[in-house]
């Protein structure tokens, strides 16, 4: 394996490999988004399950709050899948810029793997994505707003 030595030819390289950090950038943000709202699935069971431990919960509301956990349960894989797909996406583009910047300076023929090496990430972010959606809506879905009648002013 022969490396180039010609600043231009590493400068390209760089150049070509800077391009896929911008999405990792994204999957960054993504993670950062994700992994909060698993705290809050946590934080929320936690909750719930001291409560039903404590045992000062009538039937009625016990059985509501065995069902709510269900649907945290349910939630807490959504995004444990999103948080696995967006790693595999880091991942795939991480791969990607080496092989990039390895296939300009080297004299590698890796364009096939690079190319994919970043459709693979960018299936691994859009799966995230949906993951993400089914997510939020099964956790708009649960919410109960309580209608109260509004109180007319004086």
């Amino acid at each position: 394996m022969i490396f180039a030595t010609d600043l231009s030819t590493v400068t390209h390289g760089i150049q070509l490999a800077v391009a896929p950090v911008f999405l990792l950038t994204a999957v960054s943000g993504m993670i950062a988004a994700v992994a909060g709202r698993l705290a809050r699935i946590i934080d929320r069971a936690r909750f719930l399950e001291n409560r039903l431990d404590a045992g000062d919960v009538e039937h009625s509301r016990a059985a509501r709050m065995y069902a709510e956990l269900g649907e945290l349960r349910h939630r807490g894989w959504l995004v444990n899948g999103s948080l696995a797909l967006l790693t595999l996406c880091a991942m795939a583009i991480g791969l990607t810029i080496m092989l990039l910047f390895l296939g300009e300076t080297a004299e590698l023929l890796i364009p096939k793997i690079a190319t994919i090496s970043f459709l693979t990430g960018v299936m691994c972010f859009l799966s995230a994505l949906v993951c993400f959606l089914f997510e939020t809506l099964l956790a708009t879905r649960l919410l109960r707003f309580a209608q109260r009648p509004v109180k007319p002013e004086k």
